[in-house]
């Protein structure tokens, strides 16, 4: 009980100097802290009632316990993380995306395309991929390739209908204008529509990123070899080694956070002159 107490008096500590740091007019580097420390408070938090109340290790395990699974699992986890992220999610995620560009081309030309599949992909979009995924597993069998289709179906609409959103942001005087001087189809799009596109094709890259993990995780509770995050999910549950499936979660949660981070951090160098970007910079 007293270290539940010490636990909680570290917490409180944190607590405090999180909301001192949040405070208007604190220094640059305030902002990076901040979120570091709430998250090492509310480990904290986690540990202490873990330990203070004695919760059972099959129903919340402690982050000490989690942290030291995952130093013991490394093979396991760069297997499932080799199968999964990178076989399954970014082959998915570059197939769906580059035919989502192309064909988001096609429809910007062709305007009975956009007027029909567009519904289309709304629709598409809105269905549950927990019924699709078991379809695609048996189209395409057990291995990373039926996961990558079911990453493609999932990131292909919403990357389709941000592009074609922003390759109609431009107004039509701008348009006009540049065909006033004799520009092309091509030369219109590629340097005046698509620059002016970028802010929503970036914003459909970074949904696709979290939808690609979430896609090809939930594929593999449908079929896979003996290996995957999803796979690996579905069977510690049922040995009850919540230790590795938190470590799972962890590690699938930080590849997305990852991800994320890397797509904005070249959407603000790519789209510095962007209204949004000049105002957060």
């Amino acid at each position: 009980m007293m270290l539940f107490v010490l636990a909680v008096a570290l917490w409180a500590a944190l607590f405090a100097l999180n909301l001192w740091l949040a405070r208007p007019g604190a220094p640059s580097w305030a902002g990076v802290a901040v979120p570091i420390l709430f998250g090492v408070a509310l480990l904290v938090l986690w540990e202490a009632t873990v330990r203070g109340f004695n919760v059972p290790r099959i129903l919340l395990p402690a982050p000490s316990s989690i942290v030291a699974t995952i130093f013991s699992s490394l093979p396991i986890l760069f297997a499932d993380f080799m199968q999964t992220v990178v076989k399954g999610a970014l082959t998915g995620y570059l197939m769906g995306c580059s035919a989502a560009l192309g064909v988001a081309i096609l429809v910007d030309q062709v305007s009975f395309l956009r007027r029909g599949l567009l519904p289309i992909g709304n629709f598409v979009a809105a269905l549950p991929i927990i019924g699709l995924a078991p379809i695609l597993v048996m189209w395409f069998g057990f291995d990373w390739q039926s996961k990558a289709a079911v990453v493609v179906v999932m990131v292909f609409f919403p990357m389709l209908v941000n592009t074609v959103e922003g390759l109609m942001d431009t107004d039509k005087m701008q348009r006009d204008l540049i065909r006033t001087y004799g520009s092309s189809y091509w030369q219109g799009l590629i340097k005046l529509r698509f620059p002016a596109a970028l802010p929503f094709i970036f914003n459909g890259l970074k949904i696709a990123s979290t939808l690609a993990l979430i896609g090809a995780i939930v594929a593999e509770f449908f079929g896979s070899p003996i290996m995957g995050m999803g796979f690996r999910i579905s069977t510690a549950v049922g040995q009850l080694n919540l230790e590795l499936v938190w470590s799972e979660i962890l590690v699938a949660a930080l590849v997305g956070t990852g991800s994320y981070g890397l797509l904005s951090l070249v959407e603000k160098r790519l789209t510095f002159w962007h209204p949004s970007q000049r105002g957060s910079s």
